[in-house]
């Protein structure tokens, strides 16, 4: 699965603050992720992460 930092992940389960979207910080073996909602932040193993993925939201590329 192609995920960058930046990109924007919908989750399928929601963070208890209510908020389905998160933001990538960091990818790699593992991802660090920003709620969108709270600001709470998590580092998650890549594999768990892909499981819960269900869109992948990447702001338009201008080059």
């Amino acid at each position: 699965m192609d995920v960058r930092v930046g990109d924007i992940l919908i989750m399928k389960k929601e963070h208890p603050c209510g908020e389905k979207r998160w933001l990538v910080m960091r990818s790699g073996m593992d991802f660090r992720l920003r709620c969108m909602g709270c600001g709470h932040e998590v580092m998650l193993p890549r594999s768990k992460a892909e499981k819960n993925i269900r869109q992948i939201q990447r702001e338009a590329d201008n080059s």
